[in-house]
């Protein structure tokens, strides 16, 4: 049977977890009832999404024998905000992010089975990525979709991105929009769905979650958040932060993202000494969980064999 992606299933659990400072944060578990489990899979999105939209995918781990959690991120989706109003993503310093994943990392890996799995999508990726790298998580796999490694154009130096977003920090309110999102406030804009997937009922039900559950509206980023990014990707990039991971990494990457930079993603994979990676062409845009069949089928293959092959034994 086809697998309702608008639908929470009857079989997971959707509650909040209690940051160390006590912010809540909403998590979903689906757990192995009466099975031996292969072990626990945690999954984190990008930014602006919701655990909602990876539905069908967290569904595929399950039936493969995970238990599989994801998360939130401290102000996104359901877990409120940070900033000035309710649609603009806003923090400011990727530190906080990964101070939760660390504290939620420890719970969760002492509470289940392992061998234990991080997989991030975009943003998500950055920050398993970051968090792997500094020591503040260790799994024993981490599957990266499209990781914001860097920012567009590529071509424009990290420096000069950091100045920018610095000043346009310090000529305004760092929690404005750093870009555009649509004329009428809450409404996607115009060609967004041509950015993420070209499958456009996986699109669709986005938008159709978005109407269900409104909280997990979320615009533009913030100048406060670009400015946080390009630190965090700095602090990602300094000597010897990449070449400490010594856990098997799997990146996913798309040749023509236009949303991150597929050869910052190219040259981190390089530093990473246990790294592989899997690209797609024009077939795929940026949300390669979510695409078209024939691209989705792949990239879950392409998880599953890695998996089964770096965790044998």
């Amino acid at each position: 049977m086809a697998f309702d992606r608008r639908a929470i299933p009857p079989h997971a659990r959707e509650s909040r977890w209690s940051a160390p400072d006590g912010y809540a944060i909403r998590r979903i578990d689906w757990s192995q009832a009466g099975n031996q489990p292969r072990g626990s899979l945690l999954f984190l999105p990008g930014r602006g999404d919701a655990y909602e939209k990876y539905l069908e995918t967290l569904a595929h781990w399950q039936a493969q024998g995970w238990c599989v959690t994801a998360l939130d991120w401290r102000g996104q989706a359901g877990s409120g905000r940070l900033g000035a109003d309710a649609v603009t993503g806003h923090v400011d310093d990727f530190a906080h992010w990964v101070a939760d994943l660390a504290a939620f990392w420890r719970e969760w890996a002492a509470e289940r089975p392992g061998p234990h799995v991080l997989a991030g999508h975009s943003m998500g990726g950055h920050l398993a990525l970051r968090a792997v790298a500094e020591g503040a998580v260790r799994p024993d796999a981490l599957i990266l979709s499209a990781p914001m490694l860097g920012f567009l154009p590529a071509w424009l130096p990290g420096p000069v991105q950091n100045l920018a977003a610095r000043l346009m920090c310090r000529v305004g309110d760092p929690r404005r929009p750093a870009w555009k999102w649509s004329e009428k406030p809450g409404e996607v804009p115009e060609g967004r769905a041509k950015l993420l997937t070209h499958d456009a009922t996986r699109y669709a039900d986005e938008l159709w979650w978005r109407q269900k559950r409104p909280e997990l509206a979320m615009g533009p980023g913030s100048w406060g958040w670009v400015g946080a990014a390009l630190a965090s990707m700095a602090a990602l990039y300094r000597p010897g932060a990449l070449e400490a991971v010594d856990v098997p990494v799997l990146l996913l990457s798309v040749s023509g993202d236009a949303l991150v930079s597929a050869p910052a993603i190219a040259r981190a994979a390089a530093r990473l000494p246990r790294s592989e990676q899997v690209v797609f062409g024009a077939e795929a845009y940026h949300e390669v969980l979510r695409e078209a069949d024939p691209v989705r089928e792949r990239a879950l293959a392409a998880i599953d064999e890695f998996l089964a092959r770096v965790l044998a034994g």
